[in-house]
Formats: C-alpha cells, structure tokens, sequence
C-alpha cells in the first residue's frame, strides 16, 4: 500500500560542477516478492540549475532567483496534489459558468458537421432547463438528476413529441461527456458523469435495399447525377456520407488491376485503407488533379435528401431510405454473398464488432429457413 505522497525539493550534483534541481514524488515503499523492501519515488526534472560555488554577485543573484522559482512550483505541485487528494476545487475554474463551458465544447466540434449539430441539439435543451449563471461550484449529483429527468420526461422534438429512447441515450451521454471533460479540465473534483446512470439504448432499424432495388435504382432517373453516382459509389463501398463528400483524387490509388481510396474516416479519424471493386471506381470517374474533390457539388441540404426519396419512389421502393442507409446496404450485400463479419466490420471501420453483428442478425439464413420448415397444414381459408 502507499502511503501519503511527500512532496520535496530535492538538489542533484552534475559532473559539470552545477546543481540540478528537481521534485520527488515519494510514495512510501513496498516488499518485494524477494523480501526486499523497496522505496517509491517519481522526480520531476525542473531544468533548472545552480552554482555549486558561485564566483560573484551575478551567480549569487540566479542561485538565488532559480531557488525562489523552484520552491514556488514545489508549491504549486503540493497544491495539486491536496486538491486532488481532498477533492478541493480549483476556486477560479468553479465559478465559471457551465452553459459558457458547454458552448465552447460544441464549437469544437464545428469541422464535424453532424456531430456538432448533435451538440448544439443539445446546448439547446440544456439552455431550457439549466439557469444560463449556473457555475461549476453549484453542480452535485442532485443537479445531473435534474438534467437526466428533463430528457426522460420534459424534453420534445421540433414536433413537440416526446424524445426517443435513442435520442435521449445520445443526447444524455453528450451532457455526460462535457461532465467528464470538465472534470479532466479541473472544473469539477468530481466526476459526476460517473455517478448517473445512462439511459438504455434501444436497437435501431437500420433500412437497406435488396440487390434487385439496388439494380432497380441504377435503371432508374435522380435529378442529380452526382448524387445517384455517390449513393451508388456508398453502397458498393460503405463509405459515409462525410468520408465521401471530403474524398479526393489524392485519396484514390489506382493499383496494377485494383483501386483502393486512402483516406481519414471524419466520424473516428482513423486512417483506413479500402479496396474497392471495379464498378465502384467507375463511378468515381476520370482522374483530376489530386487535391481536387472526386463528387464535385456534392453537398449536404434537404433538396439532395428529398431527391433520393424521390428516386427510390420512381424505382418502386416504399422504404425510407436516406444516403446513410447505402452504407446498410453495402453490409447487408457483403454478408449475404459471403464476406465473414470480421472483414465487414474492418471495411466498415466499426470499432466493435457487436455493431456488425446487427447486420448478421438482418440476414441471418437459418431464420428464414426456419419460418418455412413447419409442414404445411390441411388448411382452408373461408
């Protein structure tokens, strides 16, 4: 066990004659499985240095001030020290206000355009229900219980409809993940985001097409040929909207008898490498110069998410289909011709495979075998 951290400053004699001046972290000691006891100790190297012997008034003078500073940061660790260890507050951060905070959290977040307009989705409902002076000295568990119960039951939709399940999950963990960032930042000595349950996440319907809507869509007019080229483009390779609208022809590589795009996933900023099939560098077109964007006009608005609508519709599809269900599409395809889950959630970029596994149970053969395996009854319908 450790004990209570001694915190000193401590001097080290150099082979060049000068003194080194550094802080010791002394955590106690412990027993070795030898026997032995052995000391804990981290150092802090202060870069700092003194005369040994010093020859005149100036060395005098920077002994001197190199001293009063290393004492003042010695100080200033012992300090941070019994914050952290009595969960005292930093008393200039606590009172600045958490709607400022949270605001500055949501800017952030501005080169992410969906994710930030999630966040600012919720500085909005933040804005309903926390007093815009509330400061980070007046937040207790009693304060996050007031945020959870206005999703759970006072928050509405543009519609004035009661939040999802999911949207209360995600909007609820977005409160929480500022809780967390404040906490890290030294605003709070506590970290409540810890402290409150989330709220379930319900399974989402994720709606694709068959191949033969798919085939039906390629036959099929959309008013804008740059979308149906990068919708179609999305479902053969599962690239997202956002990773698409930022391609670049510096991105795709033309290999031997294969193509593959380099690129940085906006959504987790991995950097990915995917093979692409044939058709799916057709439709990316003829080569440009490489900083040049492959969808030229391209762009996010409820004009281009009305068309696709209004295309599926023209091609007899009656499902609900947005730009992101493409990327559905591409796991449904890829599974139900064989691919293994594993190679899916790579192409994919899912972090976990249990968001894959979704896609699995869609298709799942043995579950529509079983729907046809009870014999069929002497029945008559009147």
């Amino acid at each position: 066990m450790y004990h209570i951290m001694k915190i000193s400053l401590i001097k080290r004699k150099l082979p060049s004659g000068k003194i080194s001046l550094l802080i010791e972290y002394y955590k106690g000691s412990e027993i070795s499985s030898e026997g032995k006891r052995k000391h804990l100790r981290d150092r802090e190297n202060l870069k700092m240095y003194l005369y040994s012997e010093p020859k005149n008034a100036i060395e005098r003078k920077e002994n001197k001030e190199s001293m009063s500073l290393a004492k003042k940061i010695l100080a200033i660790r012992e300090a941070e020290y019994y914050q952290g260890k009595f969960d005292l507050k930093n008393t200039t951060k606590g009172k600045r206000r958490f709607l400022d905070f949270f605001s500055k959290k949501v800017e952030e977040r501005y080169e992410s355009p969906k994710n930030y307009g999630n966040w600012n989705a919720v500085f909005i409902h933040l804005q309903r229900c926390i007093s815009a002076n509330t400061i980070f000295d007046e937040i207790d568990e009693n304060f996050v219980n007031h945020v959870r119960k206005y999703f759970d039951k006072e928050a509405l939709t543009k519609s004035k409809l009661p939040l999802s399940l999911n949207s209360k999950y995600s909007y609820f963990n977005k409160f929480k993940a500022s809780l967390r960032a404040a906490f890290d930042e030294g605003y709070l000595s506590i970290n409540y985001a810890s402290k409150v349950k989330s709220f379930e996440q319900s399974e989402s319907q994720r709606e694709y097409l068959t191949f033969q809507e798919l085939q039906n869509l390629v036959h099929t007019e959309c008013k804008y040929e740059v979308l149906k080229r990068a919708f179609l483009f999305s479902c053969l390779s599962g690239l997202r909207w956002s990773d698409i609208n930022a391609l670049t022809w510096g991105e795709v590589r033309d290999e031997d008898d294969t193509s593959r795009v380099n690129f940085r996933q906006k959504k987790t900023d991995g950097v990915e490498y995917l093979y692409i099939s044939s058709q799916a560098r057709e439709l990316l077109g003829t080569r440009c110069s490489p900083n040049e964007k492959v969808f030229i006009g391209l762009k996010y608005s409820a004009v281009y998410n009305n068309e696709i609508v209004r295309w599926c519709s023209r091609a007899g599809i009656s499902k609900h289909i947005t730009f992101h269900s493409a990327r559905h599409t591409n796991a449904v395809l890829l599974l139900e011709n064989g691919a293994d889950i594993y190679t899916v959630s790579k192409r994919l970029g899912h972090r976990e495979i249990r968001t894959t596994q979704i896609y699995a149970k869609i298709i799942d053969k043995k579950m529509k075998e079983a729907a046809n395996s009870i014999p069929a009854l002497n029945l008559t319908i009147n």
